[in-house]
C-alpha cells in the first residue's frame, strides 16, 4: 500500500471543506491535481472515501471513519515538525556541560549568562566536578560537552582547544613574595605548597623536573578543589598554584596573584565531545559560542 502525505493532506482538506474547489485553493493546487491525489489514495486503499453526485460531495461511511484518524496523525506530525523547527531555530533544546569546580564557578557562569541573553529558551545544565570526572561524564553520555585541561588522547573523545594559559602563584597579602611582580618557580621551594590531586600535580611536576631547573618543589598538601586550596592559603597555611581565570575567586579571598616564570609553564584547556556523536543544534550552538567568546 503506497500512501503519501500529500494524498492524506488532500483527503483531510476535501473532508473539511466538502469541496474539491475550496480544498484545492487551500492547498495551492489545481483542482485536477487534487482530484488525482484523491483518486490515487482511493486506489491505494482499495476503498471509496467520498460519495460524489452532481449536487453534493460527502464522505463515504469508510471515509467518515478514517477522517478523524488521519486528521490526528497529520496533527501529531505537524507538532513534531514544529518542534524540530524550534530546535533548529534554538527556540528550545537543552545543553549539559561538565567542568572542573573552579572553571564552573568562574568562567562558565559568565559564558552561560551571555549565551542565555540571546538564546533564552535553551536550557543549560552545568555540572561541577573534579577535573578527572569531566571526560568520563562526556564518554558516558551524561553531558554533551566537557570543559577542562588537556588529558591523554582517547579515540572515543574529540578535543577542541579552547584557550591556553600560564600558571600563577597565589599567596596572602603581606607575604614575602608580594614585593615581586613576577616569580620564579624556585622561589616557591621554601614555602608550603597546596596543590590539586591527580594529573594536575603529576603533569606539573613532570614539566618542572623536565626543565632540569626545578628539583626541590614538592606539594605539602593536595586537595580535590581549588576553592579548598584558596581557603587554606587565606588562613596562612601555604601558597597555591592556579590559572589566571581564577582571578575573580582570588580577589574574593583578598589574596595576591603573581605570574610564574623561569620556566613559563602553560596549560591548554579543551572542549571535549564524543567522537562520532552529532551534537544537538542547541549544544553545537553553545560550543560555537564558547569558542568565539574566548577569542574576543
Amino acid at each position: 500500500m503506497n500512501v503519501t502525505l500529500k494524498q492524506l493532506r488532500a483527503f483531510v482538506a476535501v473532508a473539511r471543506t466538502g469541496s474539491f474547489t475550496l480544498a484545492a485553493e487551500r492547498l495551492f493546487l489545481t483542482q485536477s491535481a487534487l482530484s488525482g491525489q484523491i483518486k490515487e489514495l482511493e486506489q491505494a486503499l482499495g476503498l471509496r472515501l467520498f460519495d460524489r453526485s452532481t449536487r453534493r460531495l460527502k464522505l463515504s461511511e469508510v471515509g467518515q471513519g478514517l477522517h478523524p484518524l488521519v486528521e490526528k496523525i497529520l496533527h501529531d506530525l505537524d507538532d513534531v515538525l514544529a518542534k524540530v523547527d524550534d530546535l533548529k531555530a534554538l527556540k528550545g533544546g537543552a545543553v549539559s556541560i561538565a567542568a572542573p569546580q573552579l572553571l564552573a564557578s568562574t568562567l562558565l557562569p559568565e559564558v552561560i549568562a551571555a549565551y542565555s541573553r540571546t538564546h533564552p529558551q535553551v536550557r543549560i545544565k552545568l555540572t561541577d566536578c573534579v577535573v578527572e570526572g569531566v571526560i568520563p561524564r562526556v564518554f558516558s553520555g551524561e553531558v554533551d560537552i566537557g570543559v577542562g585541561p588537556e588529558r591523554d588522547a582517547n579515540s572515543a573523545i574529540t578535543a577542541t582547544q579552547l584557550f591556553e594559559m600560564p600558571f600563577m602563584a597565589v599567596f596572602p597579602p603581606g607575604h614575602a613574595l608580594e614585593k615581586r611582580k613576577t616569580l620564579r618557580w624556585s622561589d616557591l621551594e621554601r614555602y608550603p605548597v597546596i596543590s590539586l590531586q591527580g594529573q594536575f600535580t603529576e603533569r606539573l611536576m613532570g614539566d618542572l623536573y623536565g626543565s632540569a631547573r626545578i628539583q626541590g618543589l614538592q606539594p605539602t598538601n593536595e586537595v580535590a578543589f581549588m576553592s579548598t586550596a584558596l581557603s587554606m592559603v587565606n588562613e596562612g597555611l601555604g601558597i597555591t598554584i592556579c590559572m589566571p581565570y581564577a582571578a575573580a575567586q582570588v580577589r574574593l579571598y583578598g589574596l595576591v596573584m603573581r605570574p610564574l616564570t623561569n620556566p613559563v609553564v602553560r596549560r591548554r584547556f579543551y572542549l571535549y565531545t564524543r567522537t562520532g556523536h552529532t551534537l544537538s543544534p542547541a549544544a553545537q550552538s553553545f560550543l560555537d559560542f564558547l569558542l568565539h567568546y574566548q577569542r574576543v
